[in-house]
């Protein structure tokens, strides 16, 4: 990470160079299970339906055992058409965190 201040003497400007530049998302998924953590998968850029999609019928179904549950968040990569039904194939179910109340603060 780029530092945001620095020091330099009385009256003189601070000047410093940037390493690289590219700035660059990498988006990491993974499920955690009580014996540790499965299905890694580190993707660059930002995360989609259709890569979300995809990490789920090819790494995360491998893993998942009948009876499990996954629990997700209300991310729209989340809702494409084709998650819910290849987590249930495999395990007892999906539970959706609800929606916060407007105003709740946590």
């Amino acid at each position: 990470m780029t530092r945001t201040h620095g020091r330099s003497d009385k009256g003189a400007r601070l000047v410093e160079k940037t390493p690289y530049g590219k700035w660059k998302a990498t988006t990491f998924l993974g499920a955690i299970r009580a014996t540790g953590f499965v299905a890694p998968l580190c993707v660059e850029g930002a995360i989609n339906g259709r890569v979300f999609k995809a990490w789920v019928e090819q790494h995360l179904v491998r893993h998942l055992r009948e009876g499990d549950v996954v629990v997700m968040d209300n991310l729209s990569s989340h809702k494409v058409n084709g998650v819910a039904e290849a987590i249930e194939a495999v395990a007892k179910g999906r539970f959706e965190l609800p929606r916060p109340v407007k105003g709740t603060t946590f």
